[in-house]
């Protein structure tokens, strides 16, 4: 059978340089489900893979769009497992690796029968987002279903407005119905996770907005302030520094709000890995031989 390794961890914690060590291996290639590395335009703010990292090891699904294109966690699941099937053809196992839970699990396990979104129920939430900000929208799915709540990227209104909706047409909580079993996959999945002191993780996340920010963060988002209402942009790391550019926050402030709401999305980033099943845990000060030991029982 066919293998397909999961490289998951918190953000910043060393996922893409595993998944390069891992794939170089096994001599075969990468599967991004990092949501927010799609978009060519969003290469900083992403910490998108470098042009040397991407040159060690071909990576698919790497700033393959644009941020004004529409793409469904749904298109998703369906592009990536016809990608990796072709690399099948030629290859015992794939690499996957990103940070967005929701699309690692798409690809690993498949997504849920979900009902499709109602359109009443979307003009209605669409319409409290707009007279009454996302925090309403926060405050509703808390009410509904907690547990997905503290889980899901809070800033994602998409994110939101779908949990929603799917409670409110199922009369179910969302955790739930995405708990369930899903079809099984024809390929075996091992999956390696990162972990580290909590200390250590927030410390790698502020330096690692330091470096964005050297890297020319501030100039990137410049550009993209046309688009700053798109869902792609509505997302750490771009919604503070919109908030500076348009006067609201200094830009102190704003960083200091990158800092703590990329350690709250790491946190959620926890709680979801430590209800995945079946991972060989790394300390994300690995050597070379903890990482032949996971080979052998992969």
């Amino acid at each position: 059978m066919k293998t397909l390794i999961s490289i998951i961890g918190s953000t910043g914690i060393g996922k893409t340089k595993l998944a390069i060590e891992v794939a170089k291996h096994f001599d075969t290639e990468i599967i991004s489900c990092d949501s927010r590395q799609f978009f060519k335009e969003m290469k900083i703010g992403t910490a998108m893979p470098s042009k040397e990292e991407l040159e060690a090891v071909k990576h698919h699904f790497v700033g393959n769009l644009s941020v004004a294109d529409y793409y469904s966690i749904g298109q998703y699941e369906e592009d990536a497992l016809k990608k990796i099937q072709e690399l099948f053809q030629e290859k015992d196992t794939v690499v996957l690796v990103g940070g967005s839970m929701m699309y690692e699990k798409a690809v690993a396990e498949g997504l849920n029968d979900l009902p499709t979104a109602n359109v009443e129920n979307q003009q209605k939430l669409e319409k409290i987002w707009k007279e009454e900000g996302l925090e309403k929208l926060q405050e509703i799915l808390k009410n509904l279903d907690e547990e997905y709540f503290n889980i899901v990227h809070k800033e994602n209104p998409r994110r939101l407005l779908r949990a929603i909706d799917v409670i409110w047409q199922t009369d179910s909580k969302f955790s739930e119905l995405t708990a369930e079993p899903t079809k099984k996959r024809s390929f075996q999945v091992h999956r390696i996770g990162i972990k580290a002191p909590r200390e250590i993780m927030y410390e790698r996340i502020n330096l690692r907005v330091d470096k964005m920010l050297e890297q020319g963060l501030l100039e990137e988002v410049k550009t993209l302030v046309q688009y700053k209402d798109l869902v792609p942009l509505q997302t750490v790391g771009y919604t503070e520094i919109f908030k500076y550019l348009d006067g609201t926050w200094d830009l102190d402030f704003a960083i200091e709000e990158i800092k703590k709401n990329s350690r709250r999305y790491a946190k959620r980033q926890e709680t979801w890995n430590k209800k995945v099943e079946n991972v060989t845990w790394l300390n994300y000060d690995y050597s070379e031989e903890n990482l032949e030991e996971v080979y052998k029982n992969i």
